[in-house]
């Protein structure tokens, strides 16, 4: 079936054994749970939101595109698409227009989830101001207000990661499952390597 071969996509990536071993253990969960409400228990209402930590390249966009297809294959969200983004797609540079940019972007991820790179950049840098505090404060309440209609997956570097999700006790409520990417090691990426190659012809 469907959701047994979005597991055999995730067991076909190279490496992150325990990447793939969390995401296994959250859709064993949930189809479990699907079981259990089609033979009349109470359904549990979708309401996980995930941090990716780990260096750039390492699979947390595609990692992310395939639980976006576990969730829709399980009935949990109606479209199951990844939309991208990072804090420039959030925030505005004039007053008032952020939370505009940001429910637009939100509405466009509606039933599916959004993925945003380099999230701590909300709350640091440039951004540190009273407009990466709207993007954040509209992401807050959407998720709150429009709860198992979309699923958010904040993904970063790991250090600033978890000081982003510890400055604001909302994001600490609502993003309740953490995953780390492993870089590579000279192995994997030779395998990596080979499969490009194979994909190419050469």
């Amino acid at each position: 079936n469907v959701f047994e071969e979005i597991l055999g996509e995730l067991n076909e990536l190279t490496g992150l054994h325990k990447v793939k071993d969390e995401i296994k253990g959250i859709t064993n969960y949930l189809n479990l749970e699907k079981r259990r409400a089609e033979i009349g228990g109470k359904k549990t209402q979708l309401n996980l939101h995930f941090v990716f930590t780990g260096n750039p390249g390492t699979g947390k966009t595609t990692v992310g595109r395939i639980l976006a297809n576990v969730f829709k294959s399980l009935g949990l969200l109606a479209k199951g698409h990844l939309v991208e983004a990072d804090s420039s797609k959030l925030v505005a540079a004039y007053t008032g227009q952020t939370a505009i940019k940001t429910n637009e972007l939100i509405d466009s991820a509606m039933g599916g989830v959004l993925l945003v790179d380099e999230a701590y950049t909300l709350s640091s840098g440039s951004n540190a101001s009273s407009f990466g505090k709207e993007a954040i404060d509209t992401l807050l309440k959407r998720m709150e207000d429009d709860r198992g209609k979309f699923l958010v997956i904040a993904a970063g570097y790991s250090n600033e990661m978890r000081e982003f999700i510890n400055t604001n006790p909302g994001l600490q409520s609502r993003f309740t499952k953490y995953i780390h990417f492993d870089d590579y090691n000279a192995e994997e990426m030779k395998t990596i390597f080979l499969s490009m190659m194979k994909k190419k012809g050469m």
